[in-house]
């Protein structure tokens, strides 16, 4: 008799208790075949009462308490890394510890981004405690999902990812890359706010608040405020803040 190896048996436990947590509410699941298993072990495309979205990621299935950390758990990246940081879906990956019987989850692609934009080499996915997925969770769960869905579409969310930022569905997001150093910049104008904020790259993305008012064209270099800008980021930043003024005008109450 062959043997069937326990790693098999805990896994499977893992990925048919998130199949079944999905599928109660009606959230369409593609198991992948293991054959051409390459990181993911399946796809979800999310439902809205009743009718399918065009919102899919892709799940990366673990069981087992091996994954069990001190303050949560963690998912070895191993040679996925670039496939999820660069996938045009989330990959997300989840984690059945036995012992409470729960799932938990973290968005690998957002870790993986995020860990590059620091020049850092991320080896694991880290999933916190507080991340369980339940049938009291699956709602916010599949929103942040498609939320993150949505970014893709937009062509912004490795931009968030990045930048560890929430771009609201209203805000006005620009990117610019130049082309010589690759740096990447975004101008981000929330609706009503009298100012805009710009993510650097080179400023490790920290957000800085800017106004039309600061931006100055020098005798060296053009700046906003303390940053130094190259002459194409400046107009870039004129044509930015000609075509959002109108989303920074006050709200009527």
């Amino acid at each position: 008799m062959s043997h069937v190896p326990e790693s098999r048996r805990v896994g499977r436990v893992a990925v048919n208790k998130l199949r079944s947590l999905l599928e109660q509410r009606g959230h369409i699941v593609q198991e992948i075949d293991g054959a051409n298993d390459h990181g993911e072990d399946m796809l979800v495309t999310f439902v809205s009462n009743g009718q399918r979205t065009e919102d899919t990621v892709a799940i990366q299935v673990k069981g087992g308490s091996s994954h069990r950390t001190r303050r949560g758990y963690r998912v070895r990246v191993d040679q996925h890394a670039s496939n999820w940081r660069n996938s045009n879906i989330p990959v997300l990956c989840v984690v059945h510890d036995p012992e409470p019987d729960t799932l938990y989850w973290a968005n690998a692609t957002r870790q993986l981004r995020r860990a590059a934009a620091r020049r850092k080499v991320l080896k694991s996915v880290v999933i916190s405690r507080d991340t369980a997925l339940t049938e009291g969770t699956l709602d916010d769960f599949v929103r942040q999902a498609r939320r993150c869905v949505d970014l893709e579409r937009r062509g912004i969310g490795r931009l968030s990812d990045m930048a560890g930022v929430e771009f609201g569905e209203t805000d006005i997001v620009k990117p610019f890359r130049t082309d010589d150093v690759g740096e990447d910049m975004v101008f981000w104008q929330r609706k009503g706010e009298p100012f805009a904020t710009l993510l650097h790259n080179d400023l490790d993305w920290a957000p800085v608040r800017i106004s039309e008012d600061m931006l100055r064209f020098g005798p060296f270099f053009p700046h906003i405020g303390d940053v130094v800008l190259a002459e194409a980021e400046a107009h870039w930043l004129i044509a930015c803040f000609k075509t959002s003024e109108w989303w920074r005008r006050p709200e009527s109450t």
